[in-house]
């Protein structure tokens, strides 16, 4: 921060900026999102020489934590909004891979957002941020040697139906770590034949030079780039019709109530595409995919005794033939069986959960015409080719505009040209039937007499002395036509 906006800058503060920090040490990692939120108050508050602004936060706390219930408290300052709007699509195929256990690498150089993205990831499983107490080491297991699995079932209540569901889905067991900052003296840890999963972060370079030997699948948030190394693991994550259906209305749902200027709440200030909905939204998703899991199994197990098919989900939907884990891709599953956690799940959930939620995608259904104008609208959007093309289409319009402008110029002198011939036929047309008008007239008067045209004189018809037209026509008539010859001559 700048020095200058210290309340009582010390004398041997003689930099124009200095460093602020107050850390807090806990056992259990659960309440993050909630403990950065008190920390940045306290932080712009505190200028080390008030010490009981500390303490007062230090009693605040502890009793805070002993007696936070309460999940809004655990997700606090999770923004699930921002990684679905960064991350697309790829978001559920970040939540997919995380149930899979294999060895994720986030990379980012500012160490908040860097923690942030995968804490907001694996609360995607319900009730996991509360069982965190073996995430620390590889050698921790107490969540697995110490888990009841519940007898019981109270629909009605949602935590009862999570539990009897077998969630939270426990990823961080016996090898497996969490590192939201992994420093360089714990990659011994990583490359340790012992830890075969892990979710870790880091701000040094180094570890993307070695990417292929501490990461399955690297996330890089400074490029918002996806690597996925392994190629058992890429077609695992391959996503479905259904799924991509799925991830896409989200997707969707987010993007059109975007508010950059706080991106944690829907513009609209409605509960479609605030946290609460996206967190549900992921929570149903991963009921059916279990649900679904378990109905597979029955068909499998059932494929070759169907007289053996009871009172179950098959047998009161007869029409329900089809397996509901190809919506969800049936790579993933065969990947997710050599887990530790589908082990544990496996062991201690009811084999007939499909009774209790229906196994089904929540999107089920084959590619269609809507998906793909969806995609290919997603896609211009995503790389805005809209904004790359917005001066080529203005140029091309007014390109189009002049062309325009000009061909109905020419047009408009082609038809005053067409008008004017027609005009000037019209009127060529008139003196000439005028001319033969005045032809046919004078035709039909009177010839005057050749002694008359001999002498130069004309006497006027009126007068007394007229000349006789029978002998005219007779010389006329008595004149015949030349023949050939002469008029070849």
């Amino acid at each position: 921060m700048d020095a200058s906006a210290l309340l009582s800058r010390p004398a041997d503060v003689t930099r124009s900026t200095v460093q602020k920090a107050v850390v807090v040490i806990a056992d259990s990692p659960q309440l993050f999102g909630h403990l950065r939120e008190k920390l940045s108050m306290v932080t712009g508050a505190c200028d080390f020489t008030d010490v009981d602004i500390l303490k007062k936060f230090q009693e605040s706390l502890s009793i805070n934590l002993q007696n936070s219930e309460d999940d809004r408290d655990i997700y606090l300052g999770l923004s699930l909004r921002e990684l679905i709007y960064e991350y697309r699509y790829q978001t559920l195929v970040l939540f997919k891979c995380c149930l899979l256990q294999p060895k994720m690498l986030f990379f980012g150089s500012r160490c908040e957002r860097l923690c942030m993205m995968q804490f907001s990831l694996i609360s995607l499983i319900p009730g996991l941020l509360r069982r965190l107490e073996d995430c620390a080491d590889p050698e921790f297991d107490s969540y697995g040697k110490t888990f009841v699995p519940p007898t019981s079932l109270k629909t009605s209540e949602r935590s009862s139906l999570l539990s009897y569901m077998g969630l939270p889905i426990q990823i961080f067991g016996k090898g497996s770590l969490f590192g939201p900052y992994t420093p360089l003296q714990q990659l011994d840890v990583l490359a340790d034949h012992g830890t075969r999963s892990y979710i870790v972060g880091s701000t040094n370079s180094l570890l993307l030079q070695q990417k292929d030997r501490y990461s399955d699948i690297l996330i890089n948030l400074d490029e918002s780039s996806i690597a996925i190394t392994s190629p058992s693991l890429r077609s695992a994550l391959a996503l479905s019709a259904a799924d991509r259906r799925w991830i896409d209305f989200l997707t969707q749902t987010v993007t059109s109530t975007w508010d950059p200027l706080n991106p944690s709440r829907p513009n609209t200030l409605a509960y479609m595409g605030s946290e609460e909905f996206i967190r549900l939204q992921f929570e149903e998703y991963l009921l059916a995919l279990l649900a679904s899991v378990k109905y597979h199994l029955y068909l499998t197990s059932n494929r070759t005794a169907p007289q053996q098919q009871s009172t179950s989900y098959h047998h009161h939907h007869h029409s329900s033939d089809s397996d509901p884990i190809t919506d969800f891709n049936p790579d993933w599953l065969s990947a997710w069986q050599l887990t530790s956690s589908y082990a544990l799940f496996h062991a201690t959930t009811d084999p007939h959960l499909f009774d209790i939620v229906e196994p089904r995608h929540p999107t089920a259904g084959n590619l269609s015409i809507e998906d793909i104008q969806r995609r290919i609208t997603q896609q211009i959007q995503i790389l805005h080719l809209d904004d790359r093309f917005a001066s080529t289409k203005e140029n091309l319009n007014k390109t189009l505009a002049t062309g325009q402008k000009k061909v109905s110029t020419a047009f408009g002198n082609l038809w005053n040209d067409i008008e004017a011939f027609r005009e000037a036929q019209r009127r060529k047309a008139a003196e000439q039937q005028a001319v033969a008008s005045t032809n046919n007239e004078e035709k039909t008067a009177i010839p005057p007499s050749p002694s008359r045209l001999a002498s130069g004189s004309i006497s006027n018809p009126s007068s007394a002395e007229k000349i006789s037209p029978a002998p005219a026509m007779a010389r006329f008539s008595a004149a015949r036509a030349p023949d050939l010859a002469t008029a070849q001559a």
